[in-house]
């Protein structure tokens, strides 16, 4: 197994390679990426320039006007200005012996109020080789830690992290990752999307990268869609009304198409959704971590998000299986409604669950699940798929009317066993559980 280098000798390593020779601009927690090259010594060697722009006006003099300051767009303009600036002053002296890098990140760490978003860009534009086309790597991040000293440390981590295994380790994706990941302990960072671009990034597929950051814990989630550019769940759920589909996807059928539809259209008729920004429509994949038993293979993985995709929606890769986690997720980037739609079959088995990893189990974890605007759409289900799910010891507990024609059981139709059917007949009551027929049959 290959040897862990903490920050201080990746960052020394590169100082001591005459040949990686570039410039840092960082906004929004301080230089610390730069700081550590200046800290292990030898610095010369490799930073030609650090500049933080912190002042706006100070940055839109040097990147440009933009309404966002922590941006895509605006990571784009800063590494932009900066290698342009890099190649006019020192192509012509050195670019024959130098592989140059721009770094730069936008953040915005912890306020003194504590009620912002924490999260930022982070990319680093470079050359492999002297006159080489540059590539480039883009990442989003969440800084989890809850003091802003906590968040500049580990942001200056992960930007030594960054620029090492752009030099050190592009022997394959999962090389990359496992260095790209280190030091940063247990739930300090996230890292929830890359972007790649350039030859010295030839041959790797991207989607499976980004799926990689769910499979390897790097993140909670990460979303896929089907023709856009990908982008972060903060950016993509930010203050709109989400509808998930969760569920294995196996075999793709039109039914889920339908019932996604059936739902969006739903959310959009709700009184308590005029007049706000568009619902977003995705499928769900839960459960996706090497870690945990019967994890998905990742060439599994991508088979399923790219049949997904065909039919026209993303997919929100999610690393538990739980959906009461989802709904914490999604309640970290909008108050908007959620709503979760379902086949009848994945709903027994949600409140088969006994969420034994929860003090307050089963009510705990349907409390969380149902917590502040959540509703389940639940189309109905076949007989044969309902038994599926049943645990054998309460297959026979469970009871449903007459089946209409087609021969479908729809939620209301269901009997739960006792004592579970007054909570399940509440939630019925309270449209919590909304059975989805009249959807379908209304579209």
């Amino acid at each position: 197994m290959p040897e862990t280098l903490d920050t201080h000798s990746k960052a020394l390593q590169l100082n001591l390679d005459k040949s990686i020779f570039g410039s840092f601009a960082e906004i929004g927690a301080g230089q610390e990426t730069a700081r550590w090259f200046f800290k292990v010594g030898a610095a010369s060697g490799t930073v030609a320039k650090t500049v933080s722009a912190y002042d706006k006006k100070v940055s839109d003099e040097m990147y440009g006007s933009q309404s966002r300051y922590v941006s895509r767009e605006r990571l784009d303009l800063m590494l932009a200005c900066e290698w342009k600036q890099l190649l006019d002053q020192l192509e012509e002296s050195r670019g024959a012996e130098s592989r140059f890098f721009a770094f730069a990140n936008t953040v915005a760490a912890r306020n003194f109020a504590g009620t912002n978003q924490c999260h930022g860009w982070i990319g680093i534009r470079f050359r492999t080789e002297p006159w080489q086309e540059p590539s480039e790597i883009i990442l989003h991040v969440n800084m989890l830690d809850p003091s802003n000293a906590l968040q500049q440390e580990i942001l200056g981590v992960i930007g030594v992290n960054l620029i090492y295994a752009a030099y050190h380790k592009r022997e394959n994706a999962e090389v990359f990752l496992s260095s790209l990941s280190e030091n940063l302990g247990s739930g300090r960072l996230e890292i929830d999307l890359i972007d790649i671009a350039g030859p010295a990034l030839a041959g790797w597929n991207q989607r499976a990268l980004n799926a990689s950051l769910v499979l390897d814990g790097l993140t909670e989630g990460v979303i896929l869609p089907e023709a856009d550019r990908i982008a972060p769940p903060g950016e993509v759920f930010h203050k709109k009304p989400v509808v998930l589909e969760p569920g294995i996807f196996e075999n793709f059928e039109s039914i889920h198409r339908e019932v996604l539809t059936a739902a969006l259209q739903e959310i959009r008729q709700e009184a308590e959704t005029q007049g706000q920004i568009a619902a977003v429509g995705l499928y769900c994949i839960a459960g996706v971590d090497r870690s945990a038993a019967h994890a998905p293979q990742l060439t599994n993985l991508l088979s399923r998000v790219e049949q997904l995709n065909r039919s026209g929606a993303g997919v929100l890769l999610f690393r538990h299986k739980d959906l009461y986690r989802i709904t914490e997720f999604v309640d970290r980037y909008t108050n908007a409604p959620l709503r979760f739609v379902m086949g009848l079959s994945v709903l027994v088995k949600v409140l088969n669950d006994q969420y034994k990893s929860l003090p307050g189990s089963a009510l705990e974890g349907l409390g969380k699940l149902y917590a502040r605007n959540v509703r389940t759409y639940i189309y109905p289900t076949s007989l044969h798929a309902l038994q599926k799910e049943l645990p054998n010891s309460e297959a026979d507990s469970w009871r449903w009317q007459d089946m209409n024609s087609s021969n479908l059981i729809t939620a209301d139709e269901l009997q739960s066993p006792y004592p579970l059917s007054h909570l399940y007949q509440y939630l019925l009551a309270t449209h919590f559980i909304v059975p989805i027929t009249r959807l379908l049959s209304t579209d």
